[in-house]
């Protein structure tokens, strides 16, 4: 009995001094490895698209004040991102006539999203809505 714990602990003392990992050298080069792409195709896209859309113009400040108040008809908060997207107008440009007409929300269930001031609402609740369809 003693014998064999003796041998065990021997083998696991030699198999612990082996070193974890082993170099090997190579006959011939590994070729299943990827190459480097200098222009992956997502951004060969990517840049089509910028190209075929080019730069973003700054629209006159009525055609662009239009464009906000017919899409807050629809909806009453909008993200700044979705507001570039129906404008197609400079993100910096959108803000300045943000800042006038709107309020940016940052607190609360409509977080970081934009909203007509009072002053410029002029849909009304649906309450208003049936009493104007019944009168």
């Amino acid at each position: 009995m003693k014998d064999q714990i003796q041998c065990h602990a021997a083998d696991q003392i030699k198999e612990s001094t082996k070193p974890q990992r082993l170099s090997q050298q190579l006959e011939r080069a590994i070729t299943t490895v990827f190459k480097p792409v200098a222009n992956h195709n997502f951004n060969v896209e990517y840049d089509k698209k910028k190209k075929s859309e080019g730069k973003m113009v700054r629209a006159e400040r009525q055609v662009v004040l239009d464009m906000l108040f017919s899409a807050f008809e629809k909806h009453q908060y909008y993200n700044i991102k979705d507001l570039v997207d129906i404008t197609k107008q400079p993100v910096t440009y959108l803000k300045e006539i943000m800042r006038e007409i709107g309020t940016y929300n940052s607190k609360g269930a409509h977080k970081s999203t934009w909203e007509l001031k009072p002053e410029y609402r002029h849909y009304q609740s649906a309450e208003e809505e049936e009493e104007m369809q019944t009168a």
